[in-house]
């Protein structure tokens, strides 16, 4: 039986917990790590005290030797700055990894120490990035064997992690991580523009859109175009990703930046900000859009595109929100992947076969696909 060791309980740790233990498609035993014994008390409780699950205290600066060498993959729901540290115990372990976070700096240091390695190391591999990137892989892809291009106009990606109803003047409700919010707020997006790979303002360059009869709007955020700029160079004439918010929100947002004080942290400042004002809510939903745009072989202009909307999921009696559960299932099917042995070294998600991972079973679960 093979053996996941999840690095974090908060609420996307034990949601993978709970996938992992009930919809891969092989048994596994589960590990589960925190230094919060009380997170580990209610991530035990909400598995209902499984039989193949064990917990234990985590200490990045002791961590315990013997259950990282009984692990065959290492499953990172750590905050994105101790990525690379837990990174490195994969490596010393000869572990698989996998890990969630949007993080630039952080991924390119992983990619560095774990070029060559013998076991793989997936990267950026939950909802966006992650999901979204994949998704849109497998678009492109359809795209140009459809039309018999080998060159498109643009790759376009959008989520939204929202609530199902929004109130002024935020038009905002915290489904996950309020400093991951503020982070992709303030730090710039990498875009592939006319061929090239620049950096772009966050929150600049509004779009308003309807998808499915909701109204939207979108703007740039950090990290969750993953490695396609640059994969797709050459391929795509213009990529990026967007947020998707509730109209309004975006010029709420950019009136708190302006007004923080000269010299104070922005991302500290609008992390409590949002904080002390925005609610936090557990009834969700996640929106996606993709599309790809191009002209065909007789110079007509043609689209393709795939809208997916993810309400809360029941797993085994229990529920989890959308967030949860869209970010926990990419997840735990990379680790899936990994544990067939089909890929060594660093794995960005432009490397991922598109098929195994959209159709996978945990990930045709959460996000209803219906297959190729």
């Amino acid at each position: 039986m093979k053996t996941i060791n999840i690095v974090g309980a908060g609420g996307i740790g034990r949601a993978a917990a709970l996938l992992a233990l009930h919809r891969m498609p092989e048994k596994v035993t589960v590990y589960i790590g925190d230094r919060n014994e009380e997170a580990l008390r209610d991530c035990a409780i909400f598995c209902e005290q499984h039989e193949r699950l064990r917990t234990y205290e985590l200490d990045m600066d002791d961590p315990p030797k013997e259950i990282f060498a009984d692990s065959d993959v290492i499953l990172d729901c750590l905050p994105g700055s101790l990525a690379p540290q837990v990174a490195r115990l994969a490596l010393e372990h000869e572990c698989h990894y996998a890990n969630l976070t949007e993080y630039v700096h952080e991924t390119a240091e992983i990619r560095k120490m774990a070029n060559g390695a013998k076991t793989g190391f997936i990267l950026q591999t939950g909802l966006a990035p992650g999901y979204i990137n994949v998704l849109a892989m497998d678009i492109l892809n359809r795209f140009k064997a459809r039309h018999k291009v080998n060159h498109v106009e643009d790759v376009q990606m959008k989520v939204g992690a929202l609530t199902k109803s929004a109130i002024a003047p935020h038009y905002y409700g915290f489904t996950w991580s309020p400093v991951g919010v503020a982070t992709e707020y303030v730090k710039d997006a990498i875009i592939l523009r006319d061929h090239k790979v620049v950096r772009v303002t966050a929150l600049s360059e509004i779009q308003k859109l309807t998808i499915g009869g909701g109204m939207y709007e979108a703007s740039y955020t950090s990290g969750g175009a993953a490695d396609l700029p640059e994969a797709l160079k050459g391929q795509v004439n213009n990529l990026d990703y967007r947020t998707l918010r509730y109209p309004g929100h975006y010029d709420w947002v950019k009136n708190i930046l302006e007004s923080a004080p000269v010299g104070e942290d922005k991302i500290a400042y609008l992390q409590k900000t949002m904080l002390d004002v925005i609610p936090i809510y557990d009834d969700d939903i996640v929106v996606l859009y993709v599309h790809v745009t191009g002209y065909d072989n007789n110079a007509v202009l043609r689209r393709m595109e795939r809208t997916v909307k993810v309400e809360p999921k029941d797993v085994a009696g229990r529920r989890l929100t959308a967030i949860q559960a869209t970010t926990a299932a990419p997840l735990l099917e990379s680790a899936q992947i990994l544990l067939k042995g089909s890929y060594q070294g660093v794995v960005l998600q432009s490397m991922i076969e598109p098929s195994d991972f959209l159709y996978g079973e945990v990930v045709s679960f959460v996000y209803d696909q219906e297959g190729p």
